[in-house]
């Protein structure tokens, strides 16, 4: 099966500094799929170089099996970091001129484009002007002008970036309902909240290196659950199923499931008499896993980022 991307050994210089360096890649069809990182990782510039609209210094790409990814345009729908509309113009003619560059007629884009709106409770603003509408929904125009000529592909360069909670949740919606479509989807963010909500496959980048490229799940399973006990008892045989640094808090243990599973452990803790009080296993996150793949200092970073962008959309919440 060709896949939706493929690339390799991706390298992009400007100015001497290495924006991308030495990627390889693969996204698999019909992947909802996550490039992670914090600003000024390289991102944008990979998702362009992907798309044949800059050219790598070294590396070959693919898209969908072609090495001129522009040839396959008709095919793809990419919503770009930097928004940008035509302020007079209305939101379902901003919609069908969008899918026009593609080559849906514009006819075909103006019905396609009021049933998107109509889908997303947006029907009563389909003739007002870009103008006329909130950022949030300019926002999710330029998306609904990104997918009315249903893409096979689509790229998201940012996309939650500025959107309040219930319009970041809209947009999950969108996406979701495109991967059910069999629609191939790839979004850059660096809140990796929306990638482990959303995605299957991620790609971890910094500093224009990739550290990560695999399933959501590989990534939590480079790090073992960890283990919440309480006790009735504090010693007894026991104990020694337990890690040999594991001390109690009060009654509480806190550990790392050993490698050894836990029906073991189990009947060690019921044999011994630990007078089981509360047990529970929790799976590390995606957070977890991004720190110890990409480092303290990156996750760091992503999440003063994440600080920023939550107070950003609460400035502008105050404002409507």
């Amino acid at each position: 099966m060709v896949n939706a991307i493929e690339a390799k050994g991706i390298v992009k210089i400007f100015d001497g500094f290495r924006a991308v360096d030495g990627v390889d890649l693969i996204v698999p069809k019909g992947s909802i799929f996550g490039i992670l990182g914090p600003n000024g990782a390289g991102k944008t510039t990979l998702l362009r170089t992907l798309l044949g609209i800059i050219d790598p210094d070294e590396g070959s790409r693919k898209l969908f099996g072609a090495s001129r990814p522009l040839t396959q345009s008709a095919r793809v729908g990419y919503l770009p970091e930097e928004r940008g509309l035509y302020q007079s113009m209305r939101a379902v003619d901003t919609i069908a001129f969008m899918g026009a560059l593609r080559g849906l007629p514009l006819t075909t884009g103006r019905k396609r484009g009021r049933e998107l709106l109509e889908e997303a409770g947006l029907g009563y603003a389909a003739d007002r002007q870009i103008r006329q509408l909130s950022k949030g929904m300019a926002q999710t125009v330029q998306l609904m002008g990104t997918i009315v000529h249903e893409p096979e592909l689509i790229i998201l360069d940012e996309p939650f970036s500025g959107l309040d909670a219930l319009n970041q949740a809209k947009l999950e919606k969108m996406i979701r309902a495109q991967a059910e479509r069999g629609v191939t989807v790839i979004f850059s963010t660096h809140v990796i909240a929306h990638a482990e909500r959303l995605c299957e496959r991620i790609a971890i980048i910094a500093g224009g290196k990739i550290s990560f490229d695999g399933l959501v799940q590989e990534a939590r399973d480079r790090l073992r659950p960890q283990v919440h006990l309480e006790t009735a008892n504090l010693d007894g045989p026991w104990r020694s199923a337990l890690p040999q640094n594991c001390e109690p808090e009060g009654h509480w243990w806190h550990f790392t499931l050993p490698e050894s599973g836990v029906e073991p452990l189990l009947t060690a803790l019921v044999e011994g008499k630990a007078g089981i009080k509360s047990l529970s296993i929790e799976r590390p996150g995606l957070h977890d896993a991004f720190v110890a793949i990409a480092g303290e200092a990156v996750a760091a970073q992503m999440d003063e980022m994440v600080d920023e962008t939550e107070l950003q959309t609460l400035s502008a919440g105050a404002k409507l």
